[in-house]
């Protein structure tokens, strides 16, 4: 026998209200009174009600959902942020809609299709290069779109992110004035973020005089590949005394990898990574790493969301948040303080 879908009416009854208390409720618990609040969610969990959704999105209505794009389901990057969105968002009353790109724009547009078909409120962007169909779909759209990790200088209407130009350039610059000459940059995947920081890396190798070794491979990224990165780089070139990674990943292999050819950190090498992920604090020696607020980038990317959609919005819509080195020992104390201070001259 088909089973009978619970009806607003369903609840309503049992619990002794009209039906249109209890949708206030769904929309928004904070609508309706303390205690019935209470009782709605009891009768809710007991008769297993799910909301329906398809009359709305079919009305255009507010479907109440916002939809996220994130690039990795295996970046933990992106755990932090989207806890961050989620916790905004619950309050709110707003579901979140994950959907994964894997760093390609053409998954990205399908992707985007999909959630716009879904009549979701507003979309939230890990990317920063876009096909022109979807950048003139999300326009057209006429929604709040924020895209975040990395500042987009010419958003297609919000931003929230970290200058990743400028915080590699600031960070291989701290290196140069602390004395390092031999200093090489490790990239994987390839992405657009990672191919800024190589850029920023090369520019201040370049104003130096210094010449750049910039180690670049496709491969997911793991530790495995940060050490044999390492291993590779110093068995060509013995001279090397400062490594800039891409991330915390190949940071850690490459911190390994040291280990095992006796080199002393940071006496002989200093090794520097990059989104300050925990695997770094238990290290041996403790890892320094560029640390990026992901937790308050979705925080605050949805908060202007759901600001703009309260018409309640006047902030600003173009956020560059600051990042900070970590303190380890993988850099010494001087090197430590130059990159520092670079982050705030250049950076943030």
């Amino acid at each position: 026998m088909r089973r009978q879908r619970t009806t607003l009416q369903d609840i309503a009854d049992r619990v002794g209200v009209t039906k249109m208390t209890v949708s206030r409720y769904l929309n928004n618990p904070n609508n309706v009174a303390k205690n019935t609040q209470k009782k709605i969610a009891e009768v809710i969990d007991e008769l297993g009600f799910i909301p329906n959704r398809v009359p709305a999105m079919l009305s255009k209505a507010s479907s109440k959902a916002i939809g996220v794009l994130i690039s990795s389901f295996s970046n933990m990057v992106f755990a932090d942020l989207i806890n961050g969105i989620k916790s905004v968002a619950k309050k709110s009353g707003y579901s979140v809609l994950i959907m994964h790109t894997g760093y390609s724009a053409e998954s990205e547009e399908e992707q985007i299709n999909a959630l716009l078909s879904y009549q979701v409120d507003a979309i939230i962007l890990t990317e920063e290069i876009h096909s022109e169909i979807s950048v003139k779909r999300l326009k057209l759209a006429k929604i709040p779109i924020v895209e975040v990790m990395g500042y987009v200088e010419n958003p297609i209407n919000m931003t929230v992110g970290v200058d990743t130009f400028n915080t590699a350039y600031a960070v291989t610059r701290g290196l140069i004035e602390a004395g390092r000459k031999n200093i090489a940059y490790f990239g994987v995947r390839l992405d657009y973020r990672t191919l800024q920081r190589q850029r920023g890396y090369e520019k201040a190798m370049h104003e130096a005089g210094l010449k750049g070794l910039s180690l670049e491979i496709q491969e997911h990224s793991n530790f495995s590949l940060g050490s044999s990165l390492m291993m590779k780089t110093y068995e060509k070139n013995p001279n090397l005394d400062a490594v800039f990674c891409t991330n915390d990943d190949v940071a850690v292999g490459a911190l390994f990898a040291c280990l095992k050819l006796k080199l002393s950190i940071p006496k002989d090498i200093s090794i520097v990574g990059y989104n300050g992920l925990n695997i770094g604090t238990v290290t041996e020696p403790k890892l320094c790493s560029i640390s990026t607020p992901r937790f308050n980038m979705g925080a605050l990317a949805t908060r202007m969301i759901i600001e703009k959609l309260t018409a309640k919005f006047t902030g600003m819509q173009h956020i560059k948040v600051p990042v900070q080195i970590t303190e380890g020992n993988s850099l010494t104390k001087h090197e430590y303080n130059c990159i520092k201070e670079c982050l705030e001259k250049y950076a943030n």
